[in-house]
Parts: C-alpha cells; structure tokens; sequence
C-alpha cells in the first residue's frame, strides 16, 4: 500500500496590516488567532475547523489578488460539504459574497467570497 506523502496545506496570505486582517477573519469568519509576532519572521496562525491561513507582513506592498493579476481565479479554496450553513453564517455576519451557491461547469458546488484585503476564496466540493 502506498503511503501518503503530502498530509495538508495551508494558505498563506500577505496582508498590510496582519492585525487588522486577523481581526476579520476572527470576526466575519469565524476563526481563531494565534500570534506569533515576536517571531523571527512575524506572523499569524487562523484556524477553524481543520484549516490554517498564515498571515505574513505584506511590508507595504500592494495585495495582488489572482484576479487582479491574471483575470480570474480564486485565492485559496477550502473543500465543505456544508456550503449552505458556511454560506448563511457569513451572511448573517456581512461577508461580502461575490458568487452565491452554485453548481459550476466543472461538476463542483461552491461560493466565492472577498476579504478584507480583496482576495478571494472559495468554498467547495467536486460533486460525483
């Protein structure tokens, strides 16, 4: 039997203000904020559930989202099978939703949201 040689993944995000980025994801998207600023290289750990975004200091630089760069794509997808639930939750908190659930060309339901800082991420599952 073959061993699993990649476990997970995380995202790491740059941000103009880690703080202020943390601060959203805590109060919009319901993560959880672990600094590690006095760090040699500084940053911010977000989990919910069983994922992680690593927020890094983007020193001043411009945030280039997929989108901006290259005309389409998301930041980040994070796989649920529970899209109406995260989809109501985040309503309800004003998370600004750029494409409500639906089923794609690509056989997968999903939503897009924009964060704080414009990127945006996907929340979704391949169906059959």
């Amino acid at each position: 039997m073959r061993k699993n040689l990649l476990l997970d993944s995380h995202c790491v995000f740059a941000a103009k203000d880690i703080n202020k980025t943390a601060a959203y994801y805590q109060k919009y998207l319901g993560f959880r904020a672990v600094p590690y600023l006095d760090a040699i290289e500084p940053h911010i750990c977000l989990y919910r559930d069983n994922t992680e975004i690593i927020l890094i200091d983007a020193k001043g630089r411009e945030i280039k989202t997929n989108r901006a760069l290259y005309g389409y794509g998301e930041d980040a997808y994070f796989i649920t099978d529970q899209q109406e639930a995260l989809y109501e939750e985040f309503q309800k908190a004003g998370v600004k939703i750029v494409r409500p659930i639906g089923l794609t060309d690509y056989n997968n339901k999903e939503f897009v949201i924009e964060d704080i800082d414009g990127r945006r991420i996907c929340f979704g599952i391949k169906l059959g």
